[in-house]
């Protein structure tokens, strides 16, 4: 028996149905050096190398791989794939123009890929995974709802665990095998459980848990603590020291509690620097403080995302407020921890030791930057701390493909990864049987309609137009397939289909009051009609709730805000509320005023807009010149008048609304006064 395997333990031959030689081993784990077993039956003492070809690009030259036996040089050798082996043997020809006929006892060689289950570790997870198997497929199917998702992420734990137990297995095996190569070996499949079990758990929040925006970053960083786990020990050997703080390892320690998330334990290591250094005792105070009040998502409470959103852009900009004013400026450790509570990309991007991975770099930055992301998001934010980690140092790893497409919800992808990268089935049957049982695979009409676009593409003539109709008569049940067929769209500049299904993405969103969605896909979609309706939308809640929601989508529409009058409206009326809450007070009143006075501003708005004047006009300074003033109270002469423009009501519904009416007297009041003030002041500049 000869196996290949491949530099860091994940290899063997190509899946089934591959010819033309060995495939030389993808990996997902890394530290095991190259290795070849083999047995020969009834062959020469003598051995040659033999070279395994390899069936897909590589990082560098295939391994050689020394099988007993062989005498390639003088013989030509021949090869046949079985079910789950290689054959080779040696032929009766030799490498000379001229064949000779010699003599000789053939030697067959039988080469395995799935070494697997010769392992009795190995042998322990299939045999215990087997139960919970015959047990998945007994789940009654009348279960439905709650229910039966609770009983699906319970298989899948139960699964985990098995996972966990012969890797904590295998590890104390490892570390107690005197032989090197065998302790290689050993590790090197405890990398590959280890990475069985990473993306089995992100399968399970992304497909089985179906976690939503909020308890999704939970879970994201659970996942990421349990699978960056050397902290603990750096943690113990830290505060088993004579002094902490002296420990050269304290604040590697801090950084990696912030990184992660432990604000607890992170706020507990800097009251040990506090208590032994007077000079940063007040920093250390107010870093602590500010890790005691970042706004989290608990689980079981009644907290909405956007009360989440709020406390934390409140809390954010206390953190900014603090960078700014050099609160940290004579600690550069207490600075850097500031910049990472803030998200800073740069900042982030300087603890790349301590992050280890790409993965661990995003669930931070979602943590800092992203706390409410949505599921449907993941994938755009995935891609970018990819490339931002690697920086085009190096190329995607398949573990890292294998995340990438489950971040991005392709199923089939993250199945055909696995499949290709694992040397044996077990990982891929068992993850694909649960998928199915959740309802997720349908065998049926799996990804029929992705093959069906390839064959349009090679039709020279009608093949277009039969795209065109073939896209159009496909269901979009799923936003993540929706997503694909946008993708195949846009790839083959399908302008009118893109704005078909934004535009159908759009309306879904809106119907579940999802408007930062619904306000990305109209734009997307160049429809101005729709970025309006949903532009009144959150003009509405603003009125509703007194906040905005998405601030982040507002805050960046950039030349996109032209789309529409309306939508123009709402990202200016959004940068008056930034302006104010900076306290550049004169910036904010000119453009208060020109939102009015273009008639850009709904009419039905302006009540709201000279409510927000109001504070402006009773600051001690003059905000409004007279001019300004004048124009302030022709728009509420003109809106009281009952004069309505456009036919809108609005004259006869301020009548009638004592509110509103009251309203009206204050900012009467407040104008007057506001105009004295500037006549005034004007007067006396004037005079001077």
């Amino acid at each position: 028996m000869a196996e290949r395997r491949g530099p860091c333990g994940i290899g063997g031959f190509g899946p089934a149905g591959s010819t033309g030689g060995a495939r030389a081993g993808s990996s997902l784990a890394t530290g095991a050096e190259p290795e070849a077993r083999a047995r020969s039956f009834g062959g020469p003492a003598n051995s040659r190398w033999l070279r395994l070809g390899a069936m897909e690009e590589l990082d560098g030259e295939p391994t050689v791989t020394l099988i007993p036996g062989v005498n390639s040089s003088k013989k030509q050798m021949c090869f046949d794939w079985g079910p789950g082996e290689m054959l080779v043997c040696e032929t009766s020809f030799n490498k000379k123009e001229k064949s000779e006929t010699v003599p000789g006892c053939p030697v067959i060689y039988i080469i395995r890929k799935d070494v697997d289950v010769y392992s009795q570790i190995l042998r322990k997870l299939f045999n215990e995974s087997h139960g919970i198997f015959v047990g998945l497929q007994r789940i009654e199917e009348e279960l439905t709802g709650k229910s039966r998702k609770a009983q699906l992420v319970r298989v899948s734990k139960n699964y985990r665990s098995v996972i966990r137990a012969c890797m904590e297995e295998m590890h104390q095996v490892a570390i107690a095998a005197k032989d090197p190569a065998c302790s290689r070996q050993f590790s090197s499949q405890v990398s590959i459980l280890s990475a069985m079990e990473l993306i089995w758990n992100l399968c399970e929040i992304l497909f089985i848990e179906v976690a939503p925006a909020g308890p999704l970053l939970l879970h994201l960083l659970d996942w990421v603590r349990l699978h960056v786990c050397e902290v603990d020990n750096l943690l113990a050997d830290v505060l088993g020291s004579e002094n902490p703080r002296k420990h050269e390892s304290f604040w590697k320690l801090v950084t990696i509690l912030v990184l992660q998330g432990r604000l607890d334990e992170a706020r507990q290591m800097l009251s040990k620097e506090a208590d032994s250094s007077p000079t940063s005792a007040g920093m250390c105070r107010i870093l602590g403080d500010l890790m005691r009040t970042m706004p989290v998502l608990s689980p079981g409470t009644t907290q909405t995302l956007t009360e989440l959103e709020l406390k934390w852009q409140h809390w954010h900009e206390e953190c900014e407020r603090h960078l700014q004013d050099g609160t940290f400026a004579s600690s550069p450790h207490l600075e850097s921890l500031c910049k990472i509570m803030l998200g800073d990309e740069a900042a982030l991007l300087e603890q790349k030791e301590l992050l280890n991975n790409w993965y661990h770099f995003l669930v931070t930055r979602l943590l800092y930057s992203h706390p409410t992301v949505k599921p449907i998001d993941l994938h755009f934010y995935a891609q970018s701390s990819l490339d931002l980690f690697l920086g085009g140092e190096s190329s995607p790893e398949p573990l890292d493909n294998i995340l990438m497409a489950a971040f991005e919800f392709d199923i089939h992808q993250v199945i055909k990864e696995c499949s290709i990268a694992l040397s044996n089935w077990w990982f891929v049957a068992h993850l694909t049987d649960l998928l199915d049982h959740c309802k997720l695979l349908q065998s049926h009409n799996l990804y029929l309609w992705q093959l069906g676009v390839d064959y349009f593409d090679y039709c020279p003539e009608l093949g277009r137009v039969s795209l065109e109709l073939h896209i159009e008569r496909i269901p979009l049940s799923t936003e993540q397939k929706a997503l694909k067929v946008l993708r195949i769209c846009e790839q083959r500049q399908m302008t009118e289909q893109v704005r078909s299904i934004c535009k159908i993405l759009a309306m879904k969103a809106v119907r579940n009051n999802r408007l930062g969605s619904a306000l990305s896909w109209s734009i997307r979609a160049k429809d101005a009609a729709f970025a309006t309706l949903v532009s009144d939308r959150f003009l509405r809640d603003y009125c509703e709730r007194g906040c905005f929601s998405d601030l982040d989508l507002i805050d960046n529409l950039g030349p996109a805000m032209m789309l529409s009058d309306r939508l123009t409206f709402l990202g200016k009326y959004r940068e008056f509320h930034r302006l104010y809450g900076e306290k550049r007070f004169v910036d904010a009143a000119s453009l208060l005023l020109s939102l009015m006075t273009s008639q850009i501003a709904p009419r039905s708005f302006w009540m709201t807009l000279l409510t927000d004047a109001l504070p402006l006009l009773e600051q001690k300074q003059v905000i409004f010149s007279a001019e300004q003033t004048y124009e302030l109270m022709r728009c509420l002469e003109d809106l009281t008048s009952g004069r309505p423009v456009h036919g809108e009501p609005d004259a006869q519904r301020l009548q009638d609304d004592d509110i509103e009416t009251t309203k009206v007297e204050m900012l009467r009041l407040a104008l007057a006064r506001n105009l004295a003030r500037a006549i005034i002041k004007e007067g006396s500049l004037e005079g001077s």
